[in-house]
């Protein structure tokens, strides 16, 4: 005899299993962990403290 097969849990895993691949190739293009993008604005924070020391005077104040 022929297994039973409830068709609506069917369709609903193709649709998750559609959705994670469409998930796992979004991570690929874009992704960074959480970790890289950290790392990456203290890279970035230390630069423009490094610049910003770097400065030959202070910007003249207004003077009306």
């Amino acid at each position: 005899m022929a297994e039973l097969v409830n068709l609506r849990a069917v369709r609903k895993a193709k649709a998750r299993d559609v959705k994670r691949a469409q998930g796992d190739e979004n991570a690929v293009k874009f992704g960074r962990t959480k970790a890289q993008r950290m790392a990456e604005g203290a890279e970035a924070a230390k630069a423009r403290t490094m610049l910003d020391g770097h400065r030959r005077e202070a910007d003249p104040p207004d003077q009306d």
